[in-house]
């Protein structure tokens, strides 16, 4: 009787300690993992109460970079959901949900080189239109996730100062997942990290995941021999070859090859 007690009151607990918390927009996605890129799993409506589990951080939705693990087991960016405290309400999800090594200690925001070597790439593009296969984009490369872009925070026509901050809003999200996929035995350092970050930035989550060039890396090969194997591979878009990729491909093995002493992943020093 008592085990039966003991059971019930820890059943009890656990429902009365689960908050739900209302959806604010119309037709919220929940996700695989903590970003757009990832596939979606099922949606929410306006008004609709969501149970947390957990917290991460990923993609940056209007300037919010948490995302809630529901108990549906899929993710929502925290921006749709009114939690009435701009930060985190409960814990934190544990880092073997992503598969990495890292335990979140490597560098978050990559370096100045790499953040340029993305600008350069990408091309800046002051108001929404779409790019070379017909993706509506903004800014630096920024994917627009709404029609016209209306989650982008800033004014449009971006100026290249607003579409730089806009960039350092999305870069992170693509570090992280890139870092999730590696294990803790793959040493980079800062250059390697921005190097591999444009490609994750450029191929996006999914094809980073699934690479042979990740698989590799986590099998020990030597880094710069991975990278400048595999990076160019990645010269496609659309089923063609386009020489901007392949020019991109070049630029971020040099970058990658380009010795550092700042240790980037698995620690960030």
């Amino acid at each position: 009787m008592k085990l039966f007690s003991l059971a019930l009151f820890a059943a009890l607990s656990a429902t009365s300690f689960a908050k739900s918390y209302p959806v604010t927009d119309n037709t919220v996605n929940c996700r695989s993992g903590p970003g757009t890129s990832y596939s979606v799993k099922k949606s929410y409506q306006k008004g609709q109460t969501v149970s947390i589990s957990c917290q991460t951080s990923g993609t940056s939705v209007s300037g919010n970079n948490i995302w809630d693990k529901t108990s549906d087991g899929c993710y929502v960016a925290d921006y749709y959901i009114k939690t009435g405290v701009n930060g985190y309400v409960t814990t934190k999800c544990g880092s073997s949900s992503g598969g990495g090594g890292s335990s979140g200690s490597y560098c978050k925001k990559i370096n100045t080189a790499g953040v340029n070597l993305v600008a350069q790439w990408e091309g800046f593009v002051p108001s929404p239109k779409p790019d070379p296969i017909g993706l509506p984009t903004v800014g630096y490369g920024h994917l627009c996730q709404k029609k016209n872009c209306a989650e982008v925070k800033y004014k449009f026509p971006l100026s290249q100062t607003t579409a730089k901050q806009l960039l350092s809003d999305d870069l992170p999200k693509y570090t992280a997942c890139l870092a999730s996929y590696l294990n803790s035995k793959v040493k980079l350092n800062d250059n390697q990290l921005a190097a591999l970050t444009s490609w994750t930035f450029n191929v996006g989550c999914g094809n980073v995941k699934t690479s042979t060039l990740v698989k590799r890396l986590n099998n020990g090969d030597n880094p710069n021999t991975v990278a400048s194997q595999e990076l160019p591979n990645w010269r496609k878009a659309g089923g063609k070859v386009l020489q901007g990729l392949v020019n991109r491909r070049k630029a971020e093995i040099k970058l990658f090859k380009t010795a550092s002493s700042k240790q980037a992943y698995p620690k960030c020093q």
